[in-house]
């Protein structure tokens, strides 16, 4: 058996398609587009492309993209200032800060001063806390994007039993709340979990997101489960030098050559959950709009 491949690109440009059709009834109704704010402080070069990538991804789709790059050496008071003026700015429906930040910022008080009907991440502890309770909100991008990965796989969730490897605030924890809400029995492992192979073995579906390249091995993988393999690794290729960043190649937490085998559906990395990820990005954006305009129209 190998497995059939969820092409998160092909997803994605559907995904996009929805908001580029949403934003266009937004525009007629409101008279103006969603507005998104990107900041990014310091040089990080991945950081440089990802941002860049997502102020082009919500101008393709109508939305007012905007990037903000500061300086390495901003301060904390500075960054939080310009947080401020966007919080109260009312043609922005959508603020995102660009992780990691320069050691000088503490980053949960930075997520703590987004608005949180702006917060487009998903990261801010009143959105955390709704999801938790099982009320609407503003979800983390890679995991909404997981979920409709799973749901391109077929197949229900009632009732299967979900493993998600990793336990960050940014993609564990929301999956599991995704998980449970869907109806699934989720187990959460991490990198202190016991026989961590007999626990993936376990899964139905299995999400992994822990940052270590190819840690689960094909073997791992219970015959005919869904993989979802939100890991993004650079290694070096057979015979590379060490630092020879020609002769690298991406790869995922999953040794996906060994997974496909035994899975019934698997994401490839790249080219899965990556690209819902900007999607639910641009998704949320008109969502945080729309809910943000609602109240005005009983006035």
């Amino acid at each position: 058996m190998s497995a059939t491949i969820l092409d998160g690109k092909k997803l994605a440009e559907s995904v996009r398609a929805e908001v580029r059709t949403g934003v266009d009834v937004f525009v007629k109704e409101h008279g103006r587009p969603p507005g998104l704010e990107v900041v990014l402080v310091g040089e990080n070069p991945a950081s440089q492309i990802y941002t860049r990538n997502k102020e082009k991804a919500a101008k393709e789709v109508g939305i007012r993209g905007k990037l903000h790059v500061l300086a390495d050496d901003t301060t904390e008071t500075e960054l939080l200032a310009l947080l401020g003026r966007l919080n109260a700015d009312p043609a922005v429906d959508g603020i995102l800060v660009q992780l990691p930040l320069p050691k000088q910022i503490r980053e949960q008080r930075v997520l703590d001063a987004i608005d949180p009907a702006k917060d487009v991440d998903g990261f801010h502890p009143v959105n955390a806390g709704l999801l938790a309770s099982g009320r609407p909100s503003l979800v983390p991008c890679t995991p909404r994007g997981s979920m409709k990965l799973i749901a391109l796989a077929g197949g229900s969730l009632d009732g299967a039993r979900a493993v998600v490897v990793g336990r960050s605030n940014i993609v564990g924890k929301p999956m599991a709340q995704l998980l449970l809400a869907a109806n699934a029995t989720v187990t959460m492992a991490h990198s202190r979990t016991t026989d961590l192979a007999s626990v993936c073995r376990e899964a139905d579906v299995l999400v992994v997101a822990v940052g270590k390249a190819e840690l689960v091995r094909g073997d791992w993988i219970k015959p005919g489960a869904v993989v979802i393999d939100v890991g993004m690794n650079r290694i070096d290729m057979p015979g590379a030098i060490p630092g020879d960043t020609l002769k690298t190649k991406l790869v995922g937490d999953v040794a996906f050559e060994e997974a496909k085998e035994r899975a019934s559906a698997i994401t490839p990395v790249p080219g899965g959950v990556g690209p819902m990820t900007i999607a639910c990005l641009l998704e949320n954006t008109l969502l945080a709009a729309r809910a943000r305009m609602t109240p005005k129209r009983g006035h």
